[in-house]
């Protein structure tokens, strides 16, 4: 059973949320109007509050110039938890677009869907990337390529980084006006103790069950905490190697998680 104040936060707050906010959140994208980019934060910030998923924040994310934020992949819930302290649009594979009620909040968070069964599309990508870091925005990647239950970090994927690197080519957003910050995402505890191996696996999502099942899992359980931490941003720039790029943000992020895991001390954020 889920636990009733959970179900008066779903019936008090976030039907209201989305039964407001979504219908202005799909006429802003869809007019391409300005602020789009604020309504999604609200979004995520009730399913957090919703699944008793608690945001840390270590660390500040760029805003003075496009990037292209760089992370690992634990959990679906990482999606609610950056888009609730991070205005910014995924880069993610396709298959995310056919995932009930997520796919469709990611369209309308502008996300770039990405096909990665098909090499041509990497085209595509860079297209839709370089149009949106001319305009200044910020791009978020799951750069592992898929989720883990973050005990162990998977080799960073540099095809979208390379695109990322085109895109900017594309958009004369050249020089020092597109930056790359690696960001290291740890869920922590769970209910103030340490997650557990089976924690990690269910709050992970093998995908031995389905999504649906797993939502009503993480929906009875007890509240989790999470940490998002922000490395250093680093500018681009014309003829930077990908592939030294990725190890780059592959090694900050593993660093910022073993510090995370011993508890040392990171930035504390002003978000």
């Amino acid at each position: 059973m889920l636990p009733i104040l959970r179900i008066l936060f779903l019936l008090v707050v976030v039907v209201p949320v989305f039964l407001v906010v979504i219908p202005t959140q799909f006429v802003l994208t869809r007019l391409k109007l300005p602020f789009w980019n604020i309504l999604p934060v609200l979004i995520y910030w009730s399913g957090c509050k919703l699944l008793g998923l608690r945001v840390h924040v270590l660390g500040t994310p760029e805003k003075k110039r496009a990037t292209l934020l760089v992370a690992n992949h634990i959990s679906w819930m990482d999606i609610l938890a950056v888009g609730s302290r991070v205005r910014m649009s995924f880069v993610s594979k396709s298959d995310v677009a056919k995932w009930p009620l997520v796919g469709f909040l990611a369209s309308l968070q502008k996300t770039i869907f990405v096909d990665r069964t098909r090499r041509s599309d990497a085209k595509r990508t860079s297209i839709a990337m370089s149009a949106r870091m001319a305009a200044g925005d910020a791009l978020f990647l799951f750069a592992e390529g898929g989720t883990s239950t973050g005990e162990n970090l998977k080799p960073f994927r540099s095809a979208l980084i390379g695109a990322a690197l085109a895109a900017m080519g594309e958009a004369g957003a050249g020089g020092k006006k597109v930056a790359i910050q690696p960001v290291a995402i740890s869920y922590t505890n769970r209910h103030k103790q340490p997650v557990s191996q089976q924690d990690r696996i269910t709050l992970g999502w093998n995908r031995t069950q389905s999504i649906w099942k797993n939502l009503l899992t993480v929906l009875s359980g007890r509240a989790k905490d999470v940490v998002i931490a922000f490395g250093k941003p680093v500018a681009l720039a014309d003829g930077d190697d990908r592939k030294k790029i990725a190890r780059y943000c592959e090694t900050e992020v593993r660093n910022m998680l073993l510090a995370l895991e011993n508890g040392q001390d990171l930035p504390r954020s002003d978000i």
